[in-house]
């Protein structure tokens, strides 16, 4: 009957690696999102010994095919297969590796443990992770275009093409995070700042994939975007990030 218990409760899917923390002298607890159960807690016991079988497998950035078994409050591991090796390339970089530590923060706060939108969530960040990994582009600039993406696909798409609360065609003056976007001069809050055009052209590329926009925009323009990217996360979030303070940004 425990044999049978414990089949029934195993189930297995693709993970990332969002972030870990040791439990006991070899054990850890691994928070993953899934691509079918949404954010999961897992216990990954005897990870942190030498001998462990699967430990590398399952650092932050890594993305493993599981098997698990589900528990009470954590599930657990017992079984990983290396899918996307990302953490190694992204972890030699420290630049690299702020800007995927920020990413995967953003994951865990737009996921939930119910699974709700994990699919697209879970593809979304793994696009990313590889595309940082392989150095497809400027670090910063994946990291903005995942956040615009993540934020779109939990409901909160910003507009820069039309005016975010009266819908009026653009181009717009001004930016305003509480209203979704670029917003006409009749809607503009007081004190709302107002990007330069090229600004606003780099954040509708980074939100639709146009790439050869976004690598072909100047450094001045894509500080200024990164600023409006953070603050528009975090008014939406209604938190600080810890790990995009640590991003650098050139």
């Amino acid at each position: 009957m425990a044999q049978q218990s414990f089949a029934s409760r195993a189930y297995r899917d693709e993970a990332v690696v969002l972030r870990t923390h040791k439990l006991g002298e070899a054990d850890r607890i691994i928070t993953l999102l899934t691509k079918h159960h949404g954010q999961v807690r897992a216990v990954a016991k005897g990870v942190r010994r030498t001998s462990s079988r699967f430990g590398a497998r399952l650092e932050p950035f890594m993305v493993a095919d599981l098997q698990l078994v589900a528990g009470r409050t954590l599930d657990i591991v017992t079984q990983a297969v290396a899918k996307g090796a990302y953490g190694g390339n992204i972890a030699a970089d420290y630049g690299r590796y702020t800007v995927a530590a920020a990413m995967t923060e953003t994951a865990e706060k737009l996921t939930d443990v119910d699974g709700e939108a994990g699919t697209a969530q879970y593809n979304l960040l793994v696009g990313a992770l590889a595309s940082l990994s392989r150095e497809d582009h400027a670090a910063g600039l994946i990291l903005d275009s995942y956040l615009l993406r993540a934020l779109a696909t939990g409901g909160w798409a910003p507009s820069f093409t039309v005016c975010a609360r009266c819908g009026r065609p653009g181009p717009h003056m001004a930016f305003s995070a509480p209203l979704g976007g670029m917003v006409c001069a009749d809607c503009r809050p007081p004190g709302s700042p107002a990007p330069a055009a090229e600004t606003v052209i780099l954040l509708g590329a980074l939100l639709t994939g146009d790439w050869p926009t976004a690598d072909g925009s100047a450094a001045v323009h894509r500080r200024e975007a990164a600023g409006l990217v953070a603050a528009y996360l975090q008014w939406h979030l209604e938190r600080v990030l810890k790990s995009l303070k640590h991003v650098e940004r050139t």
